[in-house]
């Protein structure tokens, strides 16, 4: 494996993650918003 498509598989992981940080902040703020309005 070459320089080139290493570092390929390098940025596609980081990508990959910074896709599941950020569907994670999401869903944590939605739950969170939801809670905040929710009067059991």
């Amino acid at each position: 494996m070459d320089y080139g498509s290493a570092s390929h598989v390098v940025l596609w992981v980081i990508g990959l993650m910074a896709l599941v940080g950020a569907i994670g902040v999401v869903g944590a703020f939605w739950t969170m918003g939801r809670q905040a309005y929710r009067k059991d």
